[in-house]
């Protein structure tokens, strides 16, 4: 049963941490290997590896039973919260840093939040609105003065971020309310392998013609294993442990890490100003999610990726 009142224990800190560092590390990881293998590509690889590990562990726990009455709704999950999302980051890798992709991705819940009240009708608070409206403002002051809008600039790959986080959000509402009487791993296994049959024929036509090196398969099969299959697992073993509310503080450290392995392996340079617009984000987020008055959760959407 999950924890409901008091701390996490030590081990139940570890694991967050370490799902906040494996999500973190899928920024480094994608913007190392997507030059080598495309957007498309790349996407389809981690995505098919992480179905790989995930359905026998599945199959072993009985629950492939789970999937044929819920084959739509998981081939919808599988465009919104992996196909499209993965390949749209994939994309932006190519133009900005990991850093900066890591901090687009936290706005997740804040678009799950404003899904939640223009489709399902969901009653927003005046401290919820006060969230999004930091929350956003956070992203244009962090990305209106890097947006380029020429070749090569990076206009076009901090827009394919955030289309990215506003698919995680309508994902989030579809997981609420679509599929809640489903198992996580089942919901996890499901779409991800839904995902990775839609991205088939775009990463066939779109397969690299010159063979990727081994650091860029490197790349993807840590980015399929640890970063999406063993990431999954913690993520749902921290929900059963711990409940929701208390895993999906984790979107608040994956910024965190992603700047720190960018910097550590890449050079990337972490700026005041980056710190400041992931700061006034975080801030929005929290108070848009109710985390800050309120331990119910309000979404539980995947922190992502």
């Amino acid at each position: 049963m999950p924890t409901q009142n008091g701390g996490m224990k030590p081990g139940e800190i570890f694991d967050l941490l370490l799902l906040a560092a494996l999500w973190g590390a899928s920024f480094l990881f994608t913007r190392i290997a997507t030059p080598a293998f495309g957007p498309f590509a790349i996407a389809d690889l981690r995505i098919a590896i992480a179905a790989a590990l995930l359905l026998p562990l599945l199959a072993w726990r009985g629950g492939l039973r789970e999937l044929g009455p819920n084959a739509r709704k998981l081939v919808l999950l599988g465009a919104l919260n992996s196909a499209i999302p993965f390949a749209l980051f994939a994309y932006a890798a190519l133009s900005i840093t990991a850093g900066l992709a890591a901090i687009l991705n936290a706005t997740a819940s804040l678009f799950a939040a404003l899904v939640a009240w223009l489709w399902l009708r969901d009653r927003l608070t005046t401290l919820q609105w006060l969230g999004l409206v930091i929350g956003f403002a956070g992203v244009l002051w962090l990305t209106g003065a890097k947006a380029e809008f020429r070749p090569g600039g990076s206009g076009l790959a901090i827009l394919a971020g955030l289309a990215a986080t506003f698919s995680y959000g309508v994902a989030a509402n579809v997981t609420k309310h679509r599929l809640g009487g489903v198992r996580p791993l089942a919901i996890a296994a499901g779409s991800q392998s839904a995902a990775a049959l839609l991205l088939l024929p775009f990463a066939v036509v779109f397969w690299p013609d010159q063979a990727p090196g081994v650091l860029d398969w490197i790349s993807v099969i840590a980015l399929g294993v640890f970063c999406t299959g063993l990431a999954y697992l913690l993520y749902f073993r921290l929900i059963a442990r711990v409940g929701p509310a208390k895993t999906m503080t984790v979107a608040f450290l994956i910024p965190a890490f992603a700047m720190i392995w960018g910097a550590l392996f890449l050079g990337e340079e972490v700026t005041p100003t980056m710190l400041a617009g992931c700061a006034v984000i975080l801030a929005g987020t929290a108070l848009a999610t109710g985390l800050l008055r309120s331990r119910a959760p309000k979404h539980s959407s995947h922190a992502s990726r």
